[in-house]
């Protein structure tokens, strides 16, 4: 590469949306052992974005230096160790496990494989569609695996599961999995998504903003085998073998959520442990299991009535994209896609 500098999005001290820039970044002149480049050609935002911007940490010194955010991406390998498993010119997708490196908001990236879950770009997808799926495809499922050993029925659509949040970028394909499965699905959304997540294969939906108990009572009359919540709270835990959430008990979308809560919140902590021992229904928080096999499973979907994505935005404008995620409205993923 001719520049060892690239233009990158990236934050230092504590503070969305104020952190947040477009600058400058240093790569290094050839991939080093295990690593690739990458010339991103599109990121998918995710609200945990925004929660690491918001991390107190960040504003101590030696921990303020340059981070890029999102861990989502497409783009064609520019250079490649020999070590690597890639070559130049490979056209993948993937995401970042490491939350210590920097992310993808950026021209060209440096790759950890080690650390990354990588795979080629389907030839049918467009970039910003393979950008769009490896967190939330691989998140919906790993829950759906955990909600496997709950579904004992012979036959399938006597299994009853529970997807809180189906019009979510995580519940839409959690609903599809499980609708695919045979099983039988009850999912909640607002009123305006209720068409929508019955279009993903929902059973039934109840619309949350109806009443303050609509979907506890309605949970209550489905009495399903497992729950898998992707919006977070406690309302309804305990009303079914199997409950697994992607967010834990926090509402708030500005601070860190999921199986970091454990550290947090004794009562998550104490109702795996009963969960555990058997003292009680089984109870777990979450993060994505980021198996290959997972992954390459998505390479089936095809369109956009099957990868959803909510807006796609240029380079220049990736503020008013985190604006537009982090109004909790976004029906799918919301898209940053480079040029160049």
């Amino acid at each position: 590469m001719a520049n060892s500098k690239v233009r990158s999005w990236i934050y230092t001290k504590a503070g969305y949306p104020q952190t947040l820039h477009l600058g400058e970044t240093e790569l290094p002149a050839a991939p080093a052992s295990g690593h690739i480049l990458v010339e991103v050609k599109a990121t998918a935002l995710n609200p945990v974005d925004i929660q690491l911007m918001n991390v107190p940490l960040n504003s101590l010194p030696g921990l303020n230096a340059p981070k890029i955010p999102s861990r989502d991406f497409s783009g064609i390998v520019l250079a490649a160790a020999s070590d690597s498993g890639y070559a130049k010119g490979d056209e993948v997708m993937g995401i970042s496990m490491d939350f210590k490196t920097t992310g993808f908001l950026t021209q060209v990236a440096s790759v950890d494989v080690k650390t990354s879950c990588i795979i080629p770009k389907p030839e049918h997808m467009d970039w910003k569609q393979a950008a769009s799926l490896p967190l939330v495809w691989l998140t919906a499922r790993t829950s759906i695996e955990k909600a496997v050993p709950y579904m004992k029925a012979a036959t399938a659509s006597d299994n009853r599961i529970v997807v809180l949040g189906g019009s979510s970028s995580t519940g839409l394909y959690t609903v599809r999995i499980a609708h695919e499965r045979g099983w039988r699905v009850l999912s909640s959304c607002s009123g305006r998504n209720v068409e929508f997540v019955k279009g993903l294969g929902a059973d039934e939906v109840v619309d949350y903003t109806t009443s303050p108990t609509a979907v506890v009572d309605a949970v209550r009359r489905f009495q399903p085998n497992a729950i898998i919540d992707c919006v977070g709270g406690t309302d309804c835990i305990g009303l079914a073998p199997q409950y697994v959430t992607i967010v834990g008990d926090k509402t708030s979308r500005a601070t860190i959520g999921g199986s970091a809560l454990y550290y947090t919140h004794p009562k998550m902590y104490l109702r795996w442990l009963f969960g555990y021992l058997g003292l009680g229904n089984s109870y777990e928080c979450i993060i994505l299991d980021a198996k290959k096999e997972y992954l390459e499973e998505c390479a089936k979907l095809k369109g956009d009535d099957e990868i959803i994505i909510d807006s796609t935005f240029d380079f220049g404008r990736a503020k008013e994209a985190f604006e537009r995620m982090d109004t909790g409205r976004a029906r799918g993923k919301v898209v940053v896609e480079l040029h160049g």
